[in-house]
């Protein structure tokens, strides 16, 4: 939704699409949470050079969907980009042992986490949603500024039980029945002995 900011102040006859598209952009790429996550639906480098194109083709053509489209893939990009600069792909980031933060599908090969942030729902992470809060609550009105309040809260939420949760999932894989372990996240089964794994 940061992204939409500028054009609250320059075209805010397009602030709304932006806001939206800016939102949806940032939130897809995580919908392969459950099916290859970091993988499927993260596309680090691909987003990034359509979003640059889109972007140009925004400029050159405002339009609502031109905008809209432009914003959304710009969510995407930023989102797997970002994500490279997290954790690695682990049940628990905070040990710092997955070299996989986000699958470049141009090059074929994971890339390596650059942990900026240590981990996410960590208090840098956490720190850094509330940094980003600030100046969508100053700019936004009405039904915008509650979905930030609430991500804020989920964030908040998130970041106190992030360890919990850890702790948690690895209590719930143990005891599903051994027909759903194909369908569970690798990281999940980490803490599995070879025989249920």
């Amino acid at each position: 939704m940061a992204l939409a900011l500028p054009l609250v102040a320059t075209a805010p006859e397009f602030a709304s699409v932006a806001i939206v598209a800016g939102l949806l952009g940032g939130i897809v790429p995580d919908l392969d949470l459950y099916a290859g996550h970091r993988k499927t639906l993260h596309f680090p480098v691909f987003y990034s050079v359509v979003a640059a194109v889109a972007t140009v083709i925004a400029a050159l053509v405002p339009t609502a969907l031109t905008v809209g489209i432009a914003v959304f893939l710009l969510g995407a990009a930023v989102h797997c980009v970002t994500d490279v600069f997290g954790s690695g792909l682990e049940l628990r980031p905070w040990e710092g042992r997955s070299e996989k933060a986000v699958y470049d599908h141009y090059r074929r090969t994971w890339i390596a986490p650059r942990r900026l942030i240590r981990y996410d729902g960590s208090p840098g992470d956490l720190l850094l949603s509330v940094a980003l809060s600030v100046p969508l609550l100053w700019a936004l009105e009405g039904s915008f500024q509650w979905i930030v309040i609430g991500a804020l809260a989920v964030a908040i939420v998130y970041a106190a039980l992030r360890r919990v949760l850890a702790d948690l999932a690895a209590v719930v894989v143990r005891v599903l029945p051994a027909g759903a372990l194909p369908y569970v996240p690798e990281r999940y089964l980490e803490d599995l002995g070879s025989d249920r794994a």
